[in-house]
């Protein structure tokens, strides 16, 4: 079988079970907004240690490298990043800067399934004091209810496996679903 053929018949295996899933859930699960604005706030976790790194270039004060990473989000947002990173670090200022793309997939404030896409998010981490502070910008819409996310994500320290966390806060605007 060829791995396209694989991946058709994974794909249409999933989207079965999940609409065999949205079609048992009861209709009052699942909160509706029109023109509201909501404060979230949440944690997360990198899973770092499950990334997929594509390449890693060294550079004349550090490195570069591009990897795929899964983000794992709970509060108010519940859900997964697909998050497409380029990390450059510059030891000679002792800073490290992640940007690219991430696609978020979940629900925000009980709300029904959301996919958004950020590609202009920015995370940095002083390597000499820890702290790590980044913005995100869900604001692209892919599917489910029309829904817009600011947040502001603030480091939180690592797991025992070496998974970065951390909490965020902002704001979410529903317009019409």
């Amino acid at each position: 079988m060829t791995a396209t053929r694989s991946l058709s018949m994974a794909c249409t295996t999933v989207l079965l079970a999940a609409t065999a899933l949205k079609a048992q859930r009861p209709a009052a699960a699942v909160r509706s907004f029109r023109d509201t604005t909501v404060t979230v706030s949440g944690t997360g976790m990198d899973q770092l240690n499950t990334a997929v790194v594509h390449f890693k270039d060294s550079t004349a004060a550090g490195m570069r490298e591009q990897s795929t990473e899964i983000v794992q989000l709970t509060g108010d947002l519940e859900g997964r990043v697909l998050y497409s990173v380029t990390t450059v670090i510059n030891f000679t200022h002792g800073t490290l800067v992640n940007t690219g793309d991430e696609v978020y997939s979940g629900t925000v404030a009980g709300s029904a399934p959301v996919m958004l896409h950020d590609d202009k998010f920015r995370f940095d981490a002083n390597l000499v004091t820890g702290a790590e502070a980044g913005k995100v910008y869900l604001v692209d819409h892919v599917a489910g209810p029309r829904v817009t996310c600011l947040l502001d994500v603030i480091g939180t320290g690592m797991t025992p496996d070496g998974n970065p966390t951390f909490s965020y806060t902002g704001r979410c605007a529903f317009g019409h679903d």
